[in-house]
């Protein structure tokens, strides 16, 4: 109250002032290819999470700073996103090459990410696989099971990581978060997603007031390792509605197997427990959904928002319905290789945007 008093009684002018520095105080900080959006009050108060937003196909470069800007202001965190920047400073999901800012995972205490065969150089790479093998946790969302694509001439130290490695075998996605990439389940563009919750997994901590997962992209087939943890299967929709009924056509698995694309249904979220190094595990959540238009469903926000909690150790101060209004406007490109928004710098998605 003595603070409203205080604003009320000054001029327009210097209100105003103060208005923008307590903005920039609490809101953002921007670097010239970064962003970081900083929350002033909320359970995440002093938690990092760095986003790593890098695909060409769905849209990680408007999906990841909306759900950054969730979880810095609904709920305290503070959020790094990092793009694939172009030459010219711009994101730009083609640029496969460049995702500058890695430094940040130093400080991170969790990363969520959605990448697609991408192929850093030695130099950012190094940030990521040093985040992972201490122990860190990880939200993967969509291609991150084929996050790498490494050539096999490549002289990279982290050639290994490709998605289609055979050595290591099927690289980072298949090792570390439980599969690469297999085949759409679904078909692309035709029919979309409905999320069915796993029987066993209806308390998790992590599925609190969660319900009516859906989104338009369509469910990947997967086989995560026996020991992970289940918690979302994904029913495919005949169609691209809500209110589509489950598809009846059916499918070879990649071992051959002729089924029903739902009997049994592909699972599109799961947990692994990753030993990484004496005393060291990797908490690990996999969601094959996440697209930028998968995020205007709320199940779906509020899944992850929950996730966050329970990656960092704070599955206890979950919420009973946590938060997930989008903060701004929100109006998410359709999923395809064509049409991101070109021209686009780290700065300009600042928020709140302030008018000159």
């Amino acid at each position: 109250m003595a603070f409203r008093w205080f604003v009320c009684g000054i001029s327009v002018g210097l209100r105003a002032v103060i208005v923008l520095c307590l903005v920039a105080c609490v809101a953002l900080q921007v670097a010239q290819d970064s962003l970081t959006y900083i929350g002033n009050r909320g359970p995440g108060k002093g938690k990092h999470i760095v986003f790593l937003a890098g695909d060409e196909e769905y849209r990680s470069e408007e999906g990841l700073p909306q759900l950054a800007r969730i979880l810095a202001f609904r709920h305290g965190f503070k959020c790094t996103v990092l793009f694939s920047i172009n030459k010219q400073g711009e994101i730009d999901p083609n640029t496969t090459n460049n995702q500058p800012g890695m430094k940040a995972l130093e400080s991170a205490d969790l990363c969520i990410m959605l990448l697609r065969f991408r192929q850093w150089p030695a130099s950012q790479m190094s940030h990521f696989v040093n985040y992972f093998f201490e122990g860190n946790p990880i939200i993967a969302l969509r291609t991150s099971t084929h996050a790498f694509n490494y050539p096999p001439d490549s002289s990279s130290p982290f050639a290994k990581y490709s998605w289609d490695n055979k050595d290591f075998q099927g690289g980072f996605g298949k090792q570390m978060l439980g599969e690469t990439w297999v085949s759409h389940w679904g078909i692309h563009g035709e029919q979309a997603t409905r999320g069915v919750i796993e029987a066993t997994a209806i308390n998790h901590p992590i599925l609190k007031g969660v319900s009516n997962i859906f989104g338009t992209t369509d469910v990947y087939e997967a086989t995560p390792p026996v020991d992970a943890e289940i918690l979302v299967n994904g029913a495919v929709v005949a169609g691209m509605k809500i209110s589509d009924p489950r598809a009846t056509n059916s499918k070879k698995t990649a071992q051959g197997v002729l089924q029903p694309v739902n009997d049994p249904m592909m699972p599109i979220v799961w947990l692994c427990n990753q030993d990484v190094g004496p005393g060291k595990v990797s908490k690990i959540l996999t969601c094959t959904m996440g697209a930028a238009t998968d995020l205007l469903n709320e199940g779906l926000r509020r899944l992850l928002v929950n996730g966050a909690y329970w990656a960092v150790g704070m599955e206890k101060k979950i919420p009973n319905r946590a938060n997930v209004d989008f903060v701004g406007k929100y109006e998410p490109s359709p999923f395809g290789f064509e049409g991101f928004r070109k021209g686009v710098k780290p700065k300009d998605l600042i928020w709140p945007q302030i008018r000159r």
